[in-house]
């Protein structure tokens, strides 16, 4: 059997948020180095300020300045740092009390080796020159030795709003019923698997037919030419849309199959696209191909009449 294909995958988007009164005062405060605390109901201090009190639920709505510098309370050692993370290199990260506050705040601590950081040791803020209302606007270090200096306040309108990039990488294994299916779009073939019992053909292949429960081993090759039988005009743009809207979304009923590919719909206009119009696979210049339903670049109209509604209905 041939070895199933692997390839390493990244899902990423930005993350946008209004801060809120509370929030936005705590990181403004920190563009302008200046940490803020949150006084709670009881005359507790927190950091960071929480919108409402834990215990009474009620809005925090009194602030505190605190000094930069506080005491480590409990850390932990991150040996091998992972992308986004302060630091390049190992470092501490560790619960900090600020001085004048009664709740500790989760923060970085750049020392050189677990031997130099201890609960109970002072430490102090190092901001960055360039701050944006982030709490990457500053890191700790030990306390003591000749201060670095706080960089300038930077000043200007309240943080209101806060962009998050939000990441996530993994090693994606595809089965080998899947494999199978890029093999083929990297021979420029539309590959399928035909159940045994209901005879009803898969694409992408299944592995199993999800109706019988039995494994889908015969492999059928499919027509290139397929019915609209659903879809949706994308008029929203968003982060990394490579076309711009208004264009198609559609599941494509390939000749042969018995169960949509979703697809893009181009070369006519979003508005004539229709449920039973027939179309066709343009694909990408050969030197441009993978193996990736991206081999196919969009499926665009035949000259052939719309498709009879009983011809698919049963695929809606």
């Amino acid at each position: 059997m041939s070895r199933t294909l692997q390839a390493p995958v990244t899902v990423a988007f930005d993350y946008t948020r209004s801060t809120g009164p509370v929030i936005g005062r705590f990181l403004t405060g920190l563009r302008d180095t200046t940490i803020v605390g949150g006084r709670l109901g009881d005359g507790r201090v927190a950091v960071p300020p929480p919108e409402y009190d834990p215990v009474t639920h009620q809005a925090v709505t009194e602030f505190v300045e605190l000094p930069d510098t506080g005491t480590v309370t409990s850390w932990t050692w991150v040996s091998e740092p992972v992308a986004g993370q302060p630091f390049e290199r190992p470092f501490a990260y560790a619960l900090i009390t600020i001085d004048g506050a009664d709740t500790p705040w989760l923060h970085a601590v750049d020392v050189a080796s677990p031997d130099d950081i201890e609960t109970g040791m002072r430490v102090r803020a190092r901001w960055a020159e360039e701050r944006t209302g982030s709490v990457n606007d500053l890191v700790f270090e030990a306390e003591g030795g000749d201060p670095a200096g706080t960089p300038a306040a930077t000043g200007g309108e309240d943080v209101s709003r806060i962009v998050t990039p939000v990441s996530l990488d993994y090693h994606y294994a595809a089965s080998p019923e899947e494999s199978s299916f890029f093999r083929g779009l990297a021979e420029g073939r539309i590959l399928g698997q035909r159940c045994p019992k209901c005879r009803k053909v898969y694409v992408p292949p299944r592995g199993a037919c999800p109706t019988d429960g039995v494994p889908t081993a015969e492999e059928i090759e499919l027509s290139h030419v397929g019915t609209v039988t659903t879809f949706c005009v994308v008029n929203v743009p968003f982060l990394g849309q490579k076309i711009k809207p208004p264009y198609v979304s559609a599941y494509v009923l390939l000749d042969g199959a018995d169960i949509a590919l979703q697809h893009l719909i181009l070369d006519i206009p979003a508005d004539e696209v229709r449920m039973g119009m027939r179309v066709k696979a343009v694909w990408k210049p050969r030197d441009e191909w993978g193996t990736s339903i991206e081999n196919i670049s969009h499926f665009a109209p035949t000259d052939e009449p719309d498709a009879d509604f009983d011809s698919y209905k049963h695929h809606l």
